[in-house]
């Protein structure tokens, strides 16, 4: 497999039988997308699944270790794109995943009334419109800003996207808690199951996981709350099963 400037191998976790390919001044890929494709409820061997904004593909690699089922990522940086369609292929992936280049915007036009029964995205976080507070790194400002997407266009392309009864699965932060149940609930997506991810005890939670079903009935479940580290600084009990397949 041909690298380009600074990509490099790594094992996809502590499954060294996958492989990711990634870049420090490009794309790594974070503990958010790893809770992501753990906190999906995924379809195992009927259905298909979509994951937006999709980076290096590593939510699409963690999923099918979960599942038998088709699935398609979508990324906007070609870069990226790449660097995904390279793991794929480095797997021996490409007869269950396929990679998009385009816009998350344009898909629901592309795919018509092709519907997932899942569809999962890692969305920028942060509105930020003050070029002085985004990062000097283009790749990292598109994956990380609302540059090419809007929390609401990411839902309304969800939504759309979605079949009726499937499910929408997104990691964000708690701080757009209100904004995304708001969203959710105008574009038909009901909020089923959400979770917070604390740092630590005693620490406010920095992520938060969501998960809802398109035309579904209100019934939410707030799961309990998972803590990254322990007391120590090390890996909680639970993440280090999240992270290294001992759920």
């Amino acid at each position: 497999m041909q690298l380009k400037d600074d990509e490099r191998i790594d094992d996809l976790l502590a499954d060294q039988t996958m492989k990711i390919i990634q870049s420090p001044t490009v794309f790594s890929f974070s503990i958010d997308a790893v809770l992501l494709a753990n906190f999906a409820s995924v379809p195992k061997t009927r259905g298909k699944i979509l994951d937006l904004c999709t980076g290096n593909g590593v939510i699409p690699l963690l999923l099918s270790q979960e599942s038998t089922v088709p699935i398609t990522g979508v990324e906007i940086q070609e870069r990226l794109y790449d660097m995904a369609c390279r793991s794929i292929e480095l797997n021996e992936l490409t007869p269950q995943i396929d990679m998009i280049h385009g816009d998350l915007k344009e898909m629901p036009s592309y795919f018509k009334n092709n519907k997932f029964d899942l569809v999962t995205v890692n969305p920028p976080y942060f509105q930020t419109t003050n070029k002085d507070h985004q990062n000097s790194n283009d790749y990292l400002t598109i994956a990380r800003h609302e540059i090419y997407c809007t929390l609401e266009d990411v839902i309304q392309s969800c939504s759309k996207l979605v079949k009726s009864g499937g499910k929408v699965a997104m990691v964000h932060r708690p701080n757009r808690f209100v904004d995304i149940v708001t969203l959710f609930r105008q574009y038909k997506i009901e909020p089923k199951r959400i979770r917070f991810i604390y740092p630590k005890k005693g620490k406010e939670a920095n992520i938060l996981l969501i998960e809802g079903i398109r035309d579904g009935r209100p019934d939410l479940k707030l799961l309990p709350p998972l803590y990254a580290f322990n007391q120590n600084g090390n890996y909680s009990e639970e993440l280090e099963g999240i992270l290294y397949g001992r759920k």
